[in-house]
């Protein structure tokens, strides 16, 4: 398998392995590819883990254990497309368990990493033709945290 060309890296205080294994148990054709250790050069503690280098549904991540110096903000997140609102009930479950809701399907896990929980008939509803009808939808989708896919449908007449 070639190595993916650019892959996100994700700053975490000394839990990127801990994350890199709970996020891998979130998500089908996900797994730890890689795990490197620092050396008595540095910086971090030797033999602690550096980097951890995973897969989520297929796609390249490196978990970097860079220390305090930074953390994460909502200006970075990761969107999962979701194929129903089993999944995405599923995943607001998992992911806000030890973190916190926020507002229209975003949220933050238990370590600081912003989400969003986007069920696949939001995106279509807000491409409708008819502009009323995404308004609707989009004034709808403004009121929730976790998105509720049936409440969309009502706001768009269905």
């Amino acid at each position: 398998m070639q190595k993916q060309k650019i892959a996100t890296c994700l700053w975490f205080d000394g839990r990127a392995e801990e994350a890199a294994r709970y996020y891998t148990s979130l998500f089908p054709d996900s797994r730890i590819t890689d795990v490197q250790y620092y050396g008595e050069a540095g910086p971090g503690e030797p033999g602690s883990v550096m980097t951890v280098t995973f897969e989520l549904a297929g796609r390249e991540f490196i978990g970097l254990n860079g220390g305090p110096e930074f953390t994460f903000s909502e200006a970075i997140s990761l969107s999962v497309d979701c194929a129903d609102q089993a999944e995405v009930d599923e995943l607001w479950a998992r992911l806000t368990d030890g973190g916190e809701e926020s507002v229209c399907g975003w949220l933050k896990d238990r370590y600081g990493l912003s989400w969003q929980i986007v069920p696949r008939e939001l995106t279509e509803l807000l491409s409708h033709p008819d502009q009323a009808v995404s308004q609707q939808v989009m004034k709808a989708m403004l009121g929730m945290k976790k998105i509720d896919v049936q409440e969309l449908r009502e706001a768009a007449g269905k």
